[in-house]
């Protein structure tokens, strides 16, 4: 297991190469320039010599790949640069902004799990009954909806006609979380509703299933110590591919709510070409997705014996 921890670790750094490097040539390839439009933002009315000086300073004057070299050296080390906007120190910056959205994430997948596993189970147990399509209708309604759409939504009624949470994020932390965390749970649970029942229909209709119905078990002790046992790999496949999204940051959920977190960070950073803020942003994407994705495997190998790393069966 440590081996293949190691190795799966290993493989993340052709991966962060790979990523950070398509990314530094798009932003060199947008057009534009960071410095230049650091100073028309500010609304300085410069000489060419002291954006040439300036440029010089940030190293933009070298060549592409000696940037793109000294960028990822370090990183490495832990130097990811200052803030060409804030001149803060970048790792500093994406510390400060990282809690808000892990805060999120959590409240988000709590919901989706609290509404999406009970729903599909009772939506699989009802198949084909008023309940069952009546679930279904819902989920497909909010799966159809765009986020920024049932943001706006919920803001009208809750925050503007019924006044109960703010608009936007305000020093009541509490508050200020629910709509955020509504409208990604909307989107969630409603996919993961049809999911999940979809996989607890397969187990409903297999074997084992069928002879504890036969030996007299009741429904609810087959449905919460088989059945979820069977299908927690679905459960945590979804559970995975969300938190991988999320933890990269919600950037529209965020930037609407204004919520503080590494997803409104990166679009701030992009409309100000902010590239350490950008290239922090996306190394960060990198690491999270492969990191989750081996915990994710480390989880379904304890689970699930018939599972073994490197395609080995029991």
């Amino acid at each position: 297991m440590i081996k293949y921890i190691f190795k799966r670790l290993l493989q993340l750094i052709p991966i962060l190469i790979g990523i950070t490097f398509l990314s530094f040539a798009m932003m060199r390839l947008a057009g534009g320039d960071a410095v230049t439009y650091m100073y028309e933002n500010a609304g300085s009315a410069v000489s060419q010599e002291v954006i040439d000086e300036t440029r010089k300073e940030y190293g933009l004057d070298q060549p592409f790949l000696i940037q793109y070299a000294k960028w990822f050296a370090g990183m490495a080390t832990g130097d990811m640069g200052k803030s060409y906007v804030s001149k803060r120190d970048v790792y500093e910056t994406f510390v400060e902004k990282l809690p808000a959205t892990i805060m999120l994430t959590v409240s988000s997948v709590l919901l989706t799990m609290l509404i999406a596993i009970p729903l599909g189970i009772f939506s699989a147990v009802k198949h084909n009954k008023w309940s069952d399509y009546l679930i279904r209708f819902l989920s497909f309604i909010g799966n159809s909806m765009p986020n920024f759409f049932a943001a706006l939504v919920l803001m009208y009624f809750f925050s503007i006609r019924l006044g109960w949470f703010p608009v936007i994020t305000t020093d009541n932390i509490a508050l200020s979380l629910v709509l955020p965390t509504l409208t990604l749970a909307i989107s969630m649970a409603s996919k993961y509703t049809r999911q999940v029942r979809t996989t607890i229909l397969e187990e409903l209709n297999k074997d084992y299933v069928v002879g504890a119905k036969a030996r007299g078990v009741r429904g609810s002790v087959i449905i919460w110590k088989n059945v979820m046992k069977s299908s927690m790999l679905t459960i945590i496949t979804l559970l995975a591919l969300s938190i991988g999204s999320l933890l990269g940051g919600t950037t529209i959920v965020e930037t609407i709510f204004m919520w503080d977190g590494v997803g409104k960070m990166a679009v701030d950073a992009i409309t100000m070409r902010d590239y350490p803020i950008i290239q922090a942003y996306v190394a960060w994407m990198a690491i999270i997705y492969v990191v989750v994705n081996l915990i994710t495997d480390i989880i379904y190998h304890y689970l699930d014996p018939r599972v073994r790393l490197g395609g080995d069966r029991a």
